[in-house]
């Protein structure tokens, strides 16, 4: 039986084409499918929404590495989180979010499922208490966590969550982008379903656009996957097979992506403009113990604050020249952005606000000599 992460990621889902014997799985740029009479579908797929095989290959590859019961792959990530909040709640629901949610996570809560009736509260996942305190008996269905959180790099116990989230019937979702699959596996540690962006370090290479969950349990993945196509928002073949593809490195991506962070993190750490820097491989971090518990390795995500405030940061993030200025993170390049201007701007005025000097980077895997070259030139003396 295949246990090694690698090899999951090489093989699950894709093995040779019975055809011809191609070693990577084919792209099936097809809507529709053959019946062999009325009813009778051929290897199950009738229509592309419901099932194509390369988001098949996909969609078993997914779950093999996050040792899932059901994976499913979607259009984006927040096409993924829409289908299973709409899944495990109904109007009139309560969910408890991160009280530093990705600025998308957090619109659709406040903009689009606020409206529908959903009801949530930010609250500080790291504090247990508090996320007890803010659990209501019979109405709270779900906590939303992030682990590394975005992009304050905050750090929740997953393992304590699912607890609070199981003792109240409700159940704990979790966005697992940050970690990847290879360095954090939620659902050994309890959660109910996992969220990715696959756009980010699950495929890679800043080149196609999707999401996914995974499911622990098989009944509650049935439940997805009817939604899934009831709802539409499924990634293509070519999408799927661009993410697939991505897969296969993603451990040795993760590592060279964490080699770099924490060269990274030492040359801001010592550098007298830096006021702040979020790392969870830092001891000093307060959720250093829990990351190290539940994280291969501390990834590849590093935030800072600067001395000279907003203006400063910006100007930072436009001094780099290796570092692109651009929103996403996870590819094998390395970018920057200032959060309260781009990513989380949607986030300003509410509880969820970044502060003003943060910078975040999304550290890729060049050389880490020229990495560090051009945060020094960028930063200044």
């Amino acid at each position: 039986m295949i246990e090694g992460f690698e090899t999951l990621a090489i093989h699950a889902g894709q093995e040779a084409d019975p055809y011809t014997g191609a070693v990577v799985p084919p792209i099936y740029a097809v809507s529709t499918y053959k019946q062999d009479g009325v009813g009778g579908l051929r290897s199950g797929y009738e229509y592309s929404r419901s099932a194509n095989p390369t988001r098949t290959a996909l969609e078993e590859c997914l779950a093999a590495i996050e040792g899932g019961a059901r994976g499913l792959a979607f259009a984006s990530g927040l096409a993924a989180e829409d289908t299973l909040l709409r899944t495990v709640c109904v109007p009139g629901d309560h969910v408890v979010i991160p009280d530093d949610a990705y600025g998308g996570t957090y619109r659709l809560f406040a903009k689009v499922l606020g409206r529908w009736g959903l009801e949530y509260d930010p609250v500080p996942l790291g504090d247990l208490a508090a996320v007890r305190a803010a659990v209501r008996p019979g109405v709270t269905k779900a906590i939303w966590v992030e682990t590394p959180t975005n992009p304050l790099l905050g750090i929740a116990d997953i393992t304590a969550l699912a607890e609070i989230a199981h003792s109240a019937g409700a159940v704990l979702l979790v966005d697992n982008t940050f970690a990847s699959p290879y360095l954090q596996q939620p659902l050994a540690l309890g959660a109910d379903v996992v969220v990715h962006s696959t756009t980010k370090y699950v495929g890679g290479h800043s080149d196609v656009i999707g999401g996914a969950l995974v499911a622990r349990d098989a009944a509650l993945g049935e439940e997805l996957v009817y939604n899934q196509n009831a709802i539409g928002a499924v990634a293509g073949p070519f999408d799927a097979w661009l993410t697939l593809r991505g897969v296969k490195t993603l451990a040795v991506r993760m590592e060279r992506h964490c080699d770099n962070a924490e060269r990274v993190v030492e040359l801001l750490q010592a550098h007298p403009r830096v006021t702040e820097v979020f790392y969870p491989g830092l001891a000093a971090h307060p959720g250093h113990e829990v990351a190290a518990k539940q994280m291969r390795r501390f990834g590849g995500m590093v935030s800072f604050r600067v001395a000279g405030g907003e203006e400063e940061a910006v100007a930072i993030c436009d001094r780099t020249t290796v570092f692109t200025l651009g929103e996403s993170l996870g590819g094998v390049e390395s970018l920057i952005e200032h959060p309260g201007r781009m990513t989380h701007a949607s986030a300003v005025g509410t509880p969820l606000e970044v502060p003003s000097d943060l910078i975040r980077l999304s550290v890729g895997i060049e050389s880490v000599g020229d990495l560090l070259a051009d945060l020094t030139q960028a930063l200044g003396s």
